[in-house]
Protein backbone atom coordinates (compact mmCIF):
# COMPACT_ATOMS: atom_id res chain seq x y z
CA UNK A 1 0.00 0.00 0.00
CA UNK A 2 1.32 3.43 -0.96
CA UNK A 3 1.48 6.31 1.48
CA UNK A 4 1.58 10.02 0.81
CA UNK A 5 4.40 11.36 2.98
CA UNK A 6 3.76 10.52 6.64
CA UNK A 7 3.46 11.44 9.44
CA UNK A 8 0.63 13.95 8.80
CA UNK A 9 2.16 16.83 10.83
CA UNK A 10 5.45 16.56 8.97
CA UNK A 11 3.56 16.51 5.69
CA UNK A 12 1.52 19.56 6.68
CA UNK A 13 4.61 21.57 7.54
CA UNK A 14 6.32 20.51 4.32
CA UNK A 15 3.36 21.56 2.21
CA UNK A 16 3.03 24.90 4.01
CA UNK A 17 6.70 25.67 3.34
CA UNK A 18 6.23 24.63 -0.28
CA UNK A 19 3.29 27.00 -0.56
CA UNK A 20 5.31 29.94 0.73
CA UNK A 21 8.32 29.33 -1.51
CA UNK A 22 6.53 28.43 -4.74
CA UNK A 23 3.96 31.22 -4.60
CA UNK A 24 1.01 29.15 -5.82
CA UNK A 25 -2.62 29.41 -4.53
CA UNK A 26 -5.93 28.05 -3.21
CA UNK A 27 -8.58 26.08 -5.04
CA UNK A 28 -10.64 26.30 -1.87
CA UNK A 29 -12.56 29.46 -2.48
CA UNK A 30 -10.36 32.47 -1.78
CA UNK A 31 -11.61 35.67 -3.40
CA UNK A 32 -9.04 38.10 -4.77
CA UNK A 33 -7.73 40.61 -2.26
CA UNK A 34 -9.14 43.79 -3.77
CA UNK A 35 -8.15 47.01 -1.94
CA UNK A 36 -11.14 48.37 -0.04
CA UNK A 37 -11.62 51.57 2.01
CA UNK A 38 -10.88 51.09 5.70
CA UNK A 39 -13.90 49.88 7.64
CA UNK A 40 -15.81 48.77 4.52
CA UNK A 41 -17.15 45.40 3.49
CA UNK A 42 -18.44 43.70 0.33
CA UNK A 43 -21.32 41.21 0.59
CA UNK A 44 -22.97 38.93 -1.99
CA UNK A 45 -25.97 36.74 -1.09
CA UNK A 46 -27.91 34.62 -3.53
CA UNK A 47 -29.56 31.34 -4.44
CA UNK A 48 -29.14 28.94 -7.32
CA UNK A 49 -29.31 25.28 -8.28
CA UNK A 50 -26.71 22.59 -8.91
CA UNK A 51 -26.79 19.15 -10.49
CA UNK A 52 -24.01 16.66 -9.74
CA UNK A 53 -23.42 13.07 -8.54
CA UNK A 54 -24.84 11.98 -5.19
CA UNK A 55 -21.24 11.44 -4.03
CA UNK A 56 -17.84 11.64 -5.69
CA UNK A 57 -17.57 8.54 -7.84
CA UNK A 58 -21.30 7.78 -7.68
CA UNK A 59 -23.43 7.00 -10.71
CA UNK A 60 -26.70 8.64 -9.63
CA UNK A 61 -27.24 12.38 -9.96
CA UNK A 62 -29.21 14.89 -7.92
CA UNK A 63 -30.49 18.44 -8.39
CA UNK A 64 -30.71 20.68 -5.33
CA UNK A 65 -30.86 24.30 -4.23
CA UNK A 66 -27.48 26.00 -3.81
CA UNK A 67 -27.17 29.03 -1.49
CA UNK A 68 -24.52 31.59 -2.47
CA UNK A 69 -22.48 33.62 0.01
CA UNK A 70 -19.38 35.78 -0.26
CA UNK A 71 -18.32 38.40 2.28
CA UNK A 72 -15.08 40.40 2.45
CA UNK A 73 -13.86 43.03 4.88
CA UNK A 74 -11.25 45.74 4.31
CA UNK A 75 -8.94 44.09 6.88
CA UNK A 76 -8.54 41.06 4.58
CA UNK A 77 -10.93 38.66 6.31
CA UNK A 78 -13.29 36.82 3.95
CA UNK A 79 -16.02 34.18 3.93
CA UNK A 80 -16.72 32.41 0.63
CA UNK A 81 -19.08 29.46 0.55
CA UNK A 82 -17.85 26.88 3.06
CA UNK A 83 -14.43 28.54 3.45
CA UNK A 84 -13.08 31.45 5.48
CA UNK A 85 -9.65 33.02 5.73
CA UNK A 86 -7.60 36.18 5.80
CA UNK A 87 -5.37 37.90 3.23
CA UNK A 88 -2.04 38.82 4.85
CA UNK A 89 0.00 40.00 1.88
CA UNK A 90 0.25 43.67 0.89
CA UNK A 91 1.55 42.86 -2.61
CA UNK A 92 -0.98 43.15 -5.46
CA UNK A 93 0.18 39.99 -7.28
CA UNK A 94 0.76 37.76 -4.22
CA UNK A 95 -1.88 36.59 -1.75
CA UNK A 96 -1.44 34.27 1.21
CA UNK A 97 -2.93 33.60 4.61
CA UNK A 98 -4.68 31.11 6.89
CA UNK A 99 -7.67 29.16 5.62
CA UNK A 100 -10.54 27.29 7.28
CA UNK A 101 -13.00 25.09 5.41
CA UNK A 102 -15.89 22.79 6.35
CA UNK A 103 -15.87 19.26 4.96
CA UNK A 104 -19.53 18.27 4.60
CA UNK A 105 -20.96 15.05 6.02
CA UNK A 106 -21.19 11.92 3.87
CA UNK A 107 -23.71 9.24 4.76
CA UNK A 108 -25.37 6.35 2.95
CA UNK A 109 -27.59 8.96 1.27
CA UNK A 110 -24.67 10.85 -0.24
CA UNK A 111 -22.74 14.00 0.53
CA UNK A 112 -24.32 16.69 2.71
CA UNK A 113 -25.56 20.11 1.66
CA UNK A 114 -23.19 23.06 1.39
CA UNK A 115 -22.91 26.72 0.37
CA UNK A 116 -21.08 28.03 -2.70
CA UNK A 117 -19.24 31.29 -3.22
CA UNK A 118 -19.26 33.46 -6.34
CA UNK A 119 -15.60 32.96 -7.26
CA UNK A 120 -14.14 31.21 -10.30
CA UNK A 121 -14.55 27.68 -8.96
CA UNK A 122 -17.51 25.51 -8.07
CA UNK A 123 -17.40 23.53 -4.86
CA UNK A 124 -16.77 19.83 -5.59
CA UNK A 125 -18.68 17.08 -3.85
CA UNK A 126 -21.47 19.03 -2.13
CA UNK A 127 -25.01 17.67 -2.37
CA UNK A 128 -28.29 17.70 -0.49
CA UNK A 129 -28.93 14.53 1.54
CA UNK A 130 -31.91 12.40 0.50
CA UNK A 131 -34.02 9.79 2.16
CA UNK A 132 -33.02 6.14 2.25
CA UNK A 133 -35.55 5.49 -0.51
CA UNK A 134 -33.81 8.02 -2.74
CA UNK A 135 -30.39 6.64 -1.88
CA UNK A 136 -31.39 3.10 -2.79
CA UNK A 137 -32.38 4.25 -6.26
CA UNK A 138 -28.88 5.42 -7.16
CA UNK A 139 -26.62 6.08 -4.18
CA UNK A 140 -26.53 2.42 -3.15
CA UNK A 141 -22.75 2.35 -3.55
CA UNK A 142 -22.58 3.69 0.03
CA UNK A 143 -25.09 1.29 1.59
CA UNK A 144 -23.46 -0.40 4.58
CA UNK A 145 -20.61 2.12 4.75
CA UNK A 146 -19.90 4.05 7.95
CA UNK A 147 -20.92 7.72 7.82
CA UNK A 148 -18.24 10.41 7.70
CA UNK A 149 -19.11 13.33 9.95
CA UNK A 150 -18.68 16.98 8.98
CA UNK A 151 -15.18 18.22 9.85
CA UNK A 152 -13.51 21.59 10.24
CA UNK A 153 -10.28 21.71 8.23
CA UNK A 154 -7.46 24.19 8.82
CA UNK A 155 -4.55 25.19 6.61
CA UNK A 156 -3.26 27.95 4.37
CA UNK A 157 -3.47 29.37 0.86
CA UNK A 158 -1.11 31.25 -1.44
CA UNK A 159 -2.16 32.90 -4.73
CA UNK A 160 0.19 34.27 -7.36
CA UNK A 161 -0.85 36.30 -10.41
CA UNK A 162 1.51 35.46 -13.25
CA UNK A 163 -0.25 38.00 -15.49
CA UNK A 164 -3.38 40.12 -15.00
CA UNK A 165 -5.44 37.22 -16.40
CA UNK A 166 -3.44 34.13 -15.31
CA UNK A 167 -3.29 32.94 -11.70
CA UNK A 168 -1.52 29.97 -10.06
CA UNK A 169 -3.42 28.60 -7.09
CA UNK A 170 -3.01 26.04 -4.31
CA UNK A 171 -4.18 25.39 -0.78
CA UNK A 172 -3.48 22.82 1.89
CA UNK A 173 -6.10 21.74 4.44
CA UNK A 174 -5.82 19.22 7.29
CA UNK A 175 -8.46 17.57 9.48
CA UNK A 176 -10.85 15.83 7.05
CA UNK A 177 -12.19 12.29 7.09
CA UNK A 178 -13.27 9.75 9.68
CA UNK A 179 -10.24 10.23 11.92
CA UNK A 180 -9.65 14.02 11.61
CA UNK A 181 -6.28 13.42 9.92
CA UNK A 182 -7.06 13.61 6.22
CA UNK A 183 -4.91 16.06 4.28
CA UNK A 184 -5.88 17.68 0.97
CA UNK A 185 -3.60 19.70 -1.31
CA UNK A 186 -5.34 21.50 -4.19
CA UNK A 187 -3.32 22.95 -7.09
CA UNK A 188 -4.73 24.78 -10.10
CA UNK A 189 -4.21 27.37 -12.80
CA UNK A 190 -6.97 29.89 -13.51
CA UNK A 191 -7.41 32.08 -16.55
CA UNK A 192 -9.84 34.98 -16.73
CA UNK A 193 -10.69 36.04 -20.26
CA UNK A 194 -11.09 39.68 -21.13
CA UNK A 195 -14.66 40.86 -20.74
CA UNK A 196 -16.75 39.39 -23.56
CA UNK A 197 -18.91 42.49 -23.36
CA UNK A 198 -19.35 45.16 -20.75
CA UNK A 199 -21.52 42.80 -18.67
CA UNK A 200 -20.05 39.33 -19.29
CA UNK A 201 -16.87 37.66 -18.03
CA UNK A 202 -15.68 34.12 -18.73
CA UNK A 203 -13.00 32.20 -16.80
CA UNK A 204 -11.65 28.66 -16.81
CA UNK A 205 -9.50 26.57 -14.49
CA UNK A 206 -7.59 23.29 -14.51
CA UNK A 207 -6.14 21.55 -11.50
CA UNK A 208 -5.45 18.46 -9.42
CA UNK A 209 -6.17 17.25 -5.89
CA UNK A 210 -3.49 15.40 -3.89
CA UNK A 211 -4.37 13.63 -0.64
CA UNK A 212 -2.70 11.52 2.03
CA UNK A 213 -3.57 7.87 2.58
CA UNK A 214 -5.84 8.69 5.56
CA UNK A 215 -8.03 10.92 3.41
CA UNK A 216 -8.36 8.29 0.69
CA UNK A 217 -9.03 5.60 3.29
CA UNK A 218 -11.93 7.67 4.66
CA UNK A 219 -13.67 8.43 1.36
CA UNK A 220 -12.61 5.53 -0.89
CA UNK A 221 -11.51 2.77 1.48
CA UNK A 222 -13.57 -0.18 2.73
CA UNK A 223 -12.78 -1.51 6.22
CA UNK A 224 -13.34 -5.06 7.45
CA UNK A 225 -16.68 -4.38 9.16
CA UNK A 226 -17.81 -2.21 6.23
CA UNK A 227 -17.01 -5.03 3.81
CA UNK A 228 -19.29 -7.31 5.80
CA UNK A 229 -22.19 -4.84 5.96
CA UNK A 230 -21.86 -3.39 2.45
CA UNK A 231 -20.84 -6.39 0.37
CA UNK A 232 -17.84 -4.51 -1.08
CA UNK A 233 -14.44 -6.14 -1.00
CA UNK A 234 -12.01 -4.75 1.62
CA UNK A 235 -9.92 -1.95 0.15
CA UNK A 236 -7.07 0.11 1.65
CA UNK A 237 -6.05 2.89 -0.76
CA UNK A 238 -2.83 4.84 -0.49
CA UNK A 239 -2.30 8.55 -1.04
CA UNK A 240 -1.33 10.52 -4.11
CA UNK A 241 -3.25 12.27 -6.88
CA UNK A 242 -6.94 11.77 -6.15
CA UNK A 243 -8.40 13.61 -9.15
CA UNK A 244 -7.83 16.11 -11.94
CA UNK A 245 -10.41 18.59 -13.19
CA UNK A 246 -11.41 21.23 -15.74
CA UNK A 247 -13.85 24.00 -14.87
CA UNK A 248 -15.46 27.08 -16.40
CA UNK A 249 -17.32 30.04 -14.91
CA UNK A 250 -19.50 32.68 -16.57
CA UNK A 251 -20.48 35.85 -14.69
CA UNK A 252 -23.21 38.07 -16.12
CA UNK A 253 -23.84 41.47 -14.53
CA UNK A 254 -27.57 41.79 -15.12
CA UNK A 255 -27.93 45.17 -13.42
CA UNK A 256 -26.13 47.23 -10.76
CA UNK A 257 -25.94 44.92 -7.76
CA UNK A 258 -27.28 41.79 -9.52
CA UNK A 259 -24.99 39.02 -10.78
CA UNK A 260 -25.84 35.75 -12.54
CA UNK A 261 -23.13 33.16 -11.83
CA UNK A 262 -22.99 29.93 -13.85
CA UNK A 263 -20.37 27.20 -13.82
CA UNK A 264 -19.48 23.71 -15.01
CA UNK A 265 -16.84 21.26 -13.80
CA UNK A 266 -15.56 17.89 -15.04
CA UNK A 267 -13.58 15.81 -12.52
CA UNK A 268 -11.76 12.55 -13.25
CA UNK A 269 -10.70 10.30 -10.36
CA UNK A 270 -7.12 9.02 -10.42
CA UNK A 271 -4.90 6.42 -8.79
CA UNK A 272 -6.13 4.42 -5.81
CA UNK A 273 -9.32 6.49 -5.57
CA UNK A 274 -10.21 5.53 -9.14
CA UNK A 275 -9.92 1.79 -8.35
CA UNK A 276 -12.07 1.89 -5.19
CA UNK A 277 -15.04 -0.53 -5.14
CA UNK A 278 -17.19 2.47 -4.13
CA UNK A 279 -16.57 4.18 -7.47
CA UNK A 280 -19.34 3.56 -10.00
CA UNK A 281 -18.38 6.35 -12.42
CA UNK A 282 -14.82 7.79 -12.34
CA UNK A 283 -15.75 10.92 -14.32
CA UNK A 284 -18.07 13.34 -12.51
CA UNK A 285 -19.76 16.39 -14.03
CA UNK A 286 -21.39 19.23 -12.10
CA UNK A 287 -23.32 22.22 -13.48
CA UNK A 288 -24.62 25.14 -11.44
CA UNK A 289 -26.24 28.54 -11.88
CA UNK A 290 -27.42 31.12 -9.39
CA UNK A 291 -28.45 34.74 -8.91
CA UNK A 292 -26.63 36.88 -6.32
CA UNK A 293 -27.24 40.41 -5.03
CA UNK A 294 -24.46 42.71 -3.88
CA UNK A 295 -25.17 44.65 -0.68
Amino acid sequence: MKTFLAPPLTLLLTLLLTLLFTCSAAQAQTPANNPMPDGSRDLYIGLGAITQPVYQGGNARRVRALPLLQLEWSNGVFVSGMSAGMHLSQQPTLEYGPLLSVQTRRGVDGTGEAIDGIGQQTVPGVMQPTSQRGAASGGDGLQGMDPIKARLQAGAFVNYDVTPTLRLTNSVLYGAGKWHDGLVWNLAVQHTAADITAHHRLSWSAGATLVNNRYNASFFGVGGSEATSSGHRPYAPGGGVQDVYLGARWNWALAPGWLLVSGARVTRLQGDARHSPLVQRPTNVSVSSGLAYRF
